[in-house]
């Protein structure tokens, strides 16, 4: 029997209509656009800001397109995983309401929580569930409301994100392509320098932690700039050593979209020009799980079959990894 690979056959997206700019930030907090450029590369940033919308809406858009765009029976899903860190609810899952939303009937849904290494865990999780026969079409959503825990007053955060969604189908094929291989890591001396302090079951919501800005994102930034740089190129160079991969041979690095800085360093260690490097930073900020799969949604046309692609995510916890993958299509449509 051949091997069977779990390929990603389509991509969708979608980001919020309106554009906070570094001009109008500057409005709402002490910074400016060269502050921002030169610490983080970020020029604007999509807000999702209408009353009563929130990541499930983004994540349904995104998976709407994808349906529409790859042809594919809504029946035909088996899964739906959605991977965030600003759910609707603590219960029930963004991933249960775009099934709802979308009419899957004959899908199971679940979310999946890894902060901004959620898609690229899940997209090994939902490989897995391909491979072993079990399910046919799955739905991998990444998505987050990032503005939902920025605290607009805190100049060292606030410029760092937006909100977005994207979506990618995942399928089996006997074809030597899909995903390759993946390594990862969790060393759990995160939680101190980026965290959500308060909402959980450690603290839950009270007068007190709102009246201390605690739903909000905190983060040390440089000790989380100084462990996303060495561990999202080590597990660059060890997945690129073990599977044969060089500068010569690698057609794009996908990294998470967290600071432009950090980006350079990467692709600087694997000796790859930045144009080999999606970036979108630069207009959607960082949207944590969102930010790999919109980049295959911004760049899908520029994919071809047999390109050599790696992944790779760094997030609180600290969470961080590489995989690869061996693109299945061309995304211009070409045969």
């Amino acid at each position: 029997m051949e091997k069977l690979h779990a390929v990603i056959t389509g991509v969708g997206g979608y980001v919020p209509d309106y554009v906070l700019t570094n001009e109008e930030l500057s409005h709402m907090v002490d910074t400016n656009d060269e502050w921002i450029m030169t610490r983080i590369g970020v020029k604007e940033r999509r807000i999702l800001n209408e009353e009563g919308l929130g990541t499930s809406y983004m994540a349904r858009k995104a998976c709407k397109q994808l349906l529409q765009k790859t042809g594919v029976d809504p029946e035909s899903i088996d899964c739906v995983i959605v991977t965030t860190s600003t759910a609707d609810y603590h219960f029930p899952s963004c991933a249960s309401i775009v099934v709802g939303k979308c009419g899957l009937k004959n899908a199971f849904a679940f979310e999946y929580s890894a902060a901004c290494c959620g898609f690229l865990y899940a997209m090994d999780t939902a490989s897995c569930m391909i491979e072993s026969g079990r399910y046919k079409k799955i739905i991998l959503i990444g998505a987050d409301k990032m503005s939902s825990v920025v605290n607009y007053k805190d100049r060292a955060t606030c410029p760092i994100f937006g909100d977005g969604a994207a979506a990618v189908l995942i399928e089996g094929t006997t074809e030597e392509v899909g995903l390759v291989d993946s390594y990862f890591d969790t060393d759990g001396i995160g939680l101190p320098f980026l965290h959500l302090a308060a909402g959980g079951s450690v603290c839950p919501p009270s007068y007190f932690t709102i009246d201390n800005g605690m739903h909000y994102i905190h983060q040390e930034g440089r000790t989380v700039f100084k462990y996303a740089v060495t561990n999202m190129s080590n597990c660059c160079v060890k997945i690129a050593e073990r599977n044969g991969l060089n500068k010569d041979n690698i057609a794009w690095v996908i990294p998470h979209q967290a600071n432009v800085r950090i980006i350079e360093a990467v692709a600087h260690r694997l000796e790859l020009p930045m144009d080999k490097v999606m970036m979108n930073i630069q207009h959607f900020g960082n949207t944590s799980a969102a930010t790999l799969p919109l980049c295959l949604w911004e760049f899908e046309k520029q994919l071809k079959k047999g390109d050599n692609l790696i992944f790779t995510a760094f997030g609180a916890g600290f969470t961080y990894g590489a995989s690869y993958v061996k693109w299945g299509y061309n995304g211009d449509g070409s045969k």
